[in-house]
């Protein structure tokens, strides 16, 4: 796949589990959800890799401010 400006990168359900380093079936829970978006192709799931990227910048954030305070205390 070509990393051609404007286009959209598109991540199978296995590549996106790799990615987030969690089950297939984590990732099958969060889109059928609506946590992840993605696009169903046929009897397949794709995500486009900016909403990937953005669901992972949305849960960092939340998570941050818990970790910081652990590591405070520790």
């Amino acid at each position: 796949m070509s990393d051609q400006p404007g286009r959209v990168r598109y991540l199978t359900v296995v590549e996106v589990a790799d990615v987030m380093r969690v089950s297939k079936m984590t990732v099958y829970r969060l889109l059928h959800s609506g946590e992840l978006p993605g696009v169903r192709v046929g009897r397949s799931f794709r995500v486009p890799q900016d909403a990937l990227d953005a669901y992972l910048r949305s849960s960092m954030s939340t998570i941050a401010p818990e970790q910081d305070t652990e590591r405070r205390t520790s």
